[in-house]
């Protein structure tokens, strides 16, 4: 287990006369706007003026959201009982005819489910767009968005996220049941890796990811699930995935037990595992675990 401080970031500071303090926080794979702290503005012009500035800065960081979304194309599946799962697809750069390439899944959490089929893309969107990602682990992704009213693996939002009181065999959701048909059709293409399939996500893509490789193991090369947790005795059924899980120890949203049960649940039944701990970090714990130096490298490493 190794533990890490949770401010994992890079930062910058700009210094407004009379505006105060605005922080702009830049990661690969997100970009977050806080403002710290504004001083007491003393006429109206200065208010209309902070106005102005707050909204071309807006503006900038939603323009950078939104090229990074028309970079994944947009598509739709429609599954064998005629329900629609939106989601987006980001291809290899460069792809060459021939050759194969790895397959990603990112499970998005709670805050993002819709049916625009772009939120899915807030946390985590940026990672997979950066040109040395991309030059170094060209690969599929898939980010499918969850419908607002789904919960990934469970039909509602469990009632408890102790991990002793998560479901113990939960059927398989219908948006579940879509998403594994979709994984399907690529996996029968002649230009996807299939000893290279890894599936990620955060808080509940997080639990979506431990329920999706507790069902279908053989599926799988590797998993990294984010401020997750799950009913740790299901977990010998995925022994044979590596894991990599990330977890805030001040998480007040998805109890760090869950993560740390299923670490040990997994160490128990011989899996190749790790985990990494953020001291201090509440349930963001996704911002210092994709700026975590080997992340990619790490992921695209693994094989079946």
């Amino acid at each position: 287990m190794v533990m890490l401080s949770c401010e994992n970031e890079t930062s910058s500071q700009v210094s407004l006369e009379n505006f105060g303090w605005v922080m702009v926080v830049f990661g690969p794979g997100f970009v977050t706007l806080e403002i710290e702290k504004l001083l007491i503005l003393q006429n109206k012009q200065q208010k209309q003026n902070m106005k102005k500035f707050l909204t071309l800065l807006m503006a900038v960081l939603v323009a950078g959201t939104a090229f990074a979304a028309e970079q994944f194309e947009k598509k739709q599946y429609i599954s064998q009982r005629g329900d629609t799962l939106p989601y987006r697809l980001l291809t290899p750069e460069n792809q060459q005819k021939g050759k194969k390439y790895p397959l990603v899944i990112f499970l998005h959490g709670a805050g993002e489910r819709g049916t625009d089929n772009e939120k899915q893309l807030v946390h985590g969107g940026q990672m997979f767009l950066n040109p040395v990602n991309r030059m170094e682990y060209p690969a599929f992704v898939i980010a499918p968005q969850c419908p607002p009213d789904g919960y990934w693996a469970y039909n509602s939002r469990p009632e408890s996220f102790e991990s002793d009181k998560m479901p113990k065999d939960p059927e398989i959701s219908p948006v579940f049941a879509s998403l594994k048909e979709l994984i399907d059709s690529y996996l029968s293409r002649g230009d996807v890796d299939t000893d290279r399939v890894y599936i990620m996500g955060l808080s509940m893509g997080g639990m979506g990811t431990y329920d999706m490789v507790c069902r279908f193991p053989d599926v799988f090369a590797a998993a990294i699930p984010i401020c997750g947790t799950v009913n740790a005795s299901r977990l010998a059924a995925a022994k044979k995935v590596k894991f990599r899980i990330f977890h805030g120890d001040a998480d007040d949203v998805v109890p760090v037990d869950g993560s740390r049960n299923a670490y040990r649940a997994l160490k128990a039944a011989g899996a190749d595992v790790e985990y990494i701990e953020f001291p201090g970090c509440n349930h963001g714990s996704w911002n210092p675990a994709f700026n975590y130096p080997d992340f990619m490298k790490w992921l695209f490493s693994q094989h079946k």
